[in-house]
């Protein structure tokens, strides 16, 4: 018996299971070099705990291209999913916003400039 109801239940047996549900980002595509793998980054506004400013923060996440449709600078949504590698926890579910060629410059340019600066 279970509880008061006068419900049986057989041992063993489990509640139904309800889909969690995933989490989505919308980023921009900032690496395109690996094969079926995208670097996103997703930017987002937080206050300065102490200063009060708002100030923008960046997180970059591996994400998934089955098909290597995603170029640098296009807009991209993002879903989380199982682990499909080491770093790889995203899928790309839906290109949002194609680049225009300025703009895959601009970010091909800017990522050039970080390397010479490390360097």
């Amino acid at each position: 018996m279970d509880g008061h109801t006068g419900e049986t239940r057989e041992p063993g047996a489990t509640q139904p299971q309800r889909q969690k549900r995933r989490l989505t980002k919308v980023g921009r595509v900032v690496s395109d070099k690996m094969d079926k793998t995208v670097v996103v980054a997703v930017d987002y506004w937080r206050r300065h705990p102490l200063y009060k400013k708002t100030v923008r923060r960046t997180s970059k996440f591996y994400a998934h291209d089955e098909y290597n449709l995603c170029r640098i600078g296009d807009l991209v949504l993002i879903e989380e999913t199982r682990p499909i590698s080491k770093l790889k926890r995203w899928v790309v579910r839906q290109i949002l916003e194609r680049a225009t060629p300025e703009v895959q410059a601009e970010l091909i340019e800017e990522r050039e400039r970080e390397g010479e600066v490390k360097a």
